[in-house]
């Protein structure tokens, strides 16, 4: 399974990396690559972040559990992050809060996870608290069985399942 991040926008909804970026934008790139490595480390799975613009400095491109990809204009990390979904269909996990790329994402077949859910399972290793899960038997007894099922939808547990992988660690 490779999980395919949207980087900038990763970077920008976490205090922690968003400071890092405050230094400059390689700054920023560093801070996620080094948790992504982290992760690698931890879970064995692959990631791939992906950025606007040219790679700095036209080096070549990254290897190993962690890789970069830059996106040439007029191609956006969002056209890059779509590609790729289609591409790996239901081998990947794309990881973003654009909601034309969990669009792109679905309709490709791959899992599409909000940031905030990512980071929450990334950094403390848990499921963010409205993540379902759990076998609480108690709760199936305790609720009144009346109107539709509170089933979460197939794509919140796809969801759930892949954040899971990074709780395992």
């Amino acid at each position: 399974m490779q999980w395919l991040i949207d980087g900038y926008n990763v970077i920008r909804r976490d205090p922690d990396l968003r400071s890092h970026e405050a230094a400059g934008l390689a700054a920023g790139r560093a801070a996620l690559l080094a948790l992504l490595a982290r992760l690698a480390r931890e879970t064995g799975e692959t990631f791939v972040a992906v950025f606007d613009g040219a790679r700095p400095g036209g080096g070549a491109p990254s290897g190993g559990r962690v890789r970069t990809i830059f996106s040439r204009p007029p191609e956006t990390a969002d056209d890059v992050l779509r590609r790729l979904a289609a591409s790996l269909r239901e081998q990947a996990v794309v990881v973003s809060s654009d909601r034309a790329v969990h669009t792109g994402a679905r309709r490709a077949g791959a899992v599409a996870v909000d940031v905030e859910a990512f980071l929450a399972a990334a950094t403390a290793g848990t499921a963010p608290a409205d993540t379902p899960g759990g076998d609480d038997e108690d709760e199936d007894e305790e609720r009144p069985r009346r109107g539709p099922a509170r089933r979460p939808g197939r794509d919140v547990r796809a969801a759930a399942r892949v954040l899971a992988r990074l709780r395992r660690r």
